[in-house]
């Protein structure tokens, strides 16, 4: 299988990479790692990228790492609809005091608008 995973500069991206990375190295999928550009967040997009390749060296994996430009959410799914990616990964969503998933707007919109499955890891 051919995965994409988004990130931001949040720790739960660095939840969300470890996971995939996880998971990938055990089915041998193919792993791309699309790092967006997300100025609020506590990581730079390079400081993304560098935890990114750390990570990789430290589970003896290989993945394409790409930094992509504007909208996180925009960028994320043009990136996939350029691919042939048969699965996209994100992290998000977060628990209202009623117990249902409450999206970011980044994470709704991906999963709206993406033209392949998405994964949302929390």
């Amino acid at each position: 299988m051919n995965v994409l995973v988004g990130l931001g500069g949040s720790d739960e991206s660095v939840k969300t990479l470890r996971q995939t990375i996880d998971r990938s190295t055990e089915a041998g999928d193919e792993l791309t790692i699309a790092v967006v550009e997300k100025p609020e967040s506590k990581r730079s997009q390079e400081e993304m990228c560098e935890e990114a390749t750390g990570l990789l060296e430290e589970a003896g994996a290989d993945a394409e790492i790409v930094a992509l430009e504007g909208d996180p959410g925009s960028a994320l799914v043009d990136y996939a609809e350029q691919g042939e990616f048969d699965q996209l990964v994100i992290g998000g969503g977060t628990l209202s005091p009623m117990g249902k998933i409450q999206l970011g707007p980044i994470a709704e919109f991906v999963l709206l608008n993406a033209p392949t499955t998405v994964k949302l890891v929390r």
